[in-house]
């Protein structure tokens, strides 16, 4: 049996091929001819060229697949055309969804994310949870949540999708890197002056990853599952990281939000200057101020999802940061 992954080289996408691999299940991976495709290196998996935008090469690829791991989107906190996001996570996500019922797909397990679950307090919040972030304008909260009802709406017509929500991944092979892991670099390098009063919650990539697989075999069609380990407030993320790389240091100074959000538009004209990523954005400032804390009793029971501890996984992160000269 031959299994889709969309998204196969990016960061959560490769880390679940490599489970695939790992369990000798035949992989093709729809790619980008000009994805990176270190993340791949080593693993013995078919290439099929393409793009979710272009729902004839999704055609192509599902050709002789039965099962599909839809993970290709975008990640950012802020892009100069933000209309890319909505291109591919929503509109791709109705591409792939759309041929795989035309290829009579037996099984999709769609990846979307917690950020399509809104933020609701310190008080951990579970799958039922509404999205309720609109107001913080930021297109890839906002997109994730309308590709999430995307799948929704295939699979209440009868699609057989599964839909993971995983929080943010930790570990090694973050080679974007993702906003998650230039945070980390960020915050080595000095450039946060202060933090926000809000929280998130983490996960090792690799139980992330294992997670995902076992929703293809264990998860119910038209549930969502929550992959997300520890709840940890920002500053309390931020002296881990610290303690774990055993240099640098956590800041002290409590930023408003408005004053965030002010500085993160700063960052943006920066951006737009220079061509490369802002350490923030007006609207990550906005998410940033809330507390997106999680329960993931669904996924620990129906689909044994691991609970690395989390200083594990950011040790592991620092050291492949360090070892490839991200640092």
């Amino acid at each position: 049996m031959t299994v889709l992954v969309t998204g196969a080289t990016g960061y959560i996408g490769s880390a679940v091929a490599r489970e695939l691999a790992e369990n000798d299940t035949k992989i093709r991976c729809l790619v980008r001819e000009t994805s990176n495709m270190k993340n791949l290196d080593g693993l013995y998996v078919e290439i099929a060229h393409g793009d979710i935008r272009d729902i004839e090469s999704v055609r192509r690829a599902l050709k002789g697949c039965e099962r599909v791991y839809h993970l290709a989107a975008v990640y950012a906190n802020w892009l100069p055309d933000s209309g890319l996001m909505y291109r591919v996570n929503e509109e791709g996500t109705r591409n792939v969804l759309t041929a795989c019922r035309k290829a009579g797909i037996q099984k999709i397990v769609y990846c979307s994310s917690v950020a399509a679950l809104g933020a609701h307090g310190k008080i951990p919040a579970d799958e039922s949870a509404q999205f309720n972030l609109n107001s913080t304008k930021d297109h890839y909260y906002i997109s994730k949540y309308r590709a999430e009802q995307v799948a929704l709406e295939f699979s209440r017509s009868g699609l057989p999708v599964v839909i993971v929500n995983p929080s943010n991944p930790i570990g090694p092979r973050d080679i974007a890197p993702t906003p998650t892991g230039a945070l980390m670099i960020n915050l080595l390098k000095g450039k946060f002056p202060g933090y926000v009063d809000g929280g998130i919650n983490l996960i090792d990539v690799t139980d992330c990853a294992r997670g995902i697989v076992a929703a293809m075999e264990k998860g119910r069609a038209g549930e969502k599952y929550i992959l997300g380990n520890r709840n940890v407030s920002i500053k309390e993320y931020f002296e881990l990281i610290v303690k774990a790389a055993g240099r640098g240091k956590s800041p002290s100074l409590r930023i408003p939000a408005p004053m965030a959000v002010f500085s993160g538009f700063g960052y943006q004209m920066l951006a737009r200057l220079n061509g490369k990523p802002p350490v923030t954005s007006a609207s990550w400032a906005r998410v940033g101020s809330h507390y997106s804390w999680w329960d993931c009793t669904r996924a620990r029971e129906n689909l044994g999802l691991g609970q690395r501890p989390l200083e594990e996984s950011i040790a592991d992160a620092i050291q492949w940061f360090d070892t490839n000269r991200y640092l």
